[in-house]
């Protein structure tokens, strides 16, 4: 019976046009409600949920991603780029290949990377001929690549998420190649394209 209110209520909530974070608080409270939980144990579970000290790390690394944009950082990386592989056969896509995978390197956050490097690259690219759709996948492309390189704030989440019985250390050390796998992926089909 409790799926039932908690599904139901959602759906009723969500055909009634209600923003989805409001559908799916209504609708727990709602079964929290049913079940007979007391209030307290609820704030106890959110509380021991927010006291993992791993949790700490993430808005560093989201205030570090801030620095680097407004320090400067981020158009430091674009020239160091350009200079590497911008004269190969689609240069400002590889320039912004490179430079996303060096600032997710040092931000950690796919969102940083896309709001720093796209906020530099995507103008320029299309000031210099590039479609502007074009412009646009290679950066949230390349974006994804913070999600693998260290360190990834993701990461520290999923070690979290499993009750700490995956390393983050391990995570970090997992995710190099695959980033660099992307990366190389990436820079091919700009080189194609």
């Amino acid at each position: 019976m409790a799926y039932t209110i908690l599904f139901g209520t959602f759906a009723f909530l969500m055909l009634l046009g209600m923003p989805i974070a409001f559908c799916l608080g209504i609708a727990s409270l709602a079964t929290v409600l049913y079940i007979g939980i007391p209030p307290i144990v609820i704030f106890q579970q959110l509380n021991s949920g927010m006291s993992v000290f791993a949790m700490m790390a993430i808005p560093f690394f989201i205030f570090a991603g801030d620095l680097m944009v407004r320090g400067g950082i981020a158009f430091r990386l674009i020239r160091f780029a350009s200079g590497f592989v911008g004269h190969m056969r689609g240069g400002l896509g590889q320039v912004n290949i490179v430079s996303s995978t060096l600032f997710g390197g040092i931000s950690g956050s796919a969102v940083a990377d896309a709001s720093a490097i796209g906020g530099l690259m995507v103008p320029q690219m299309a000031a210099r001929g590039y479609d502007r759709g074009y412009a646009v996948n290679v950066t949230i492309s390349s974006a994804l690549i913070a999600l693998m390189i260290p360190p990834s704030h993701n990461m520290i989440l999923y070690s979290i998420s499993a009750g700490g019985t995956v390393s983050v250390a391990d995570l970090f050390t997992a995710g190099i190649i695959p980033g660099m796998l992307l990366t190389i992926a990436l820079m091919v089909t700009a080189y194609v394209v």
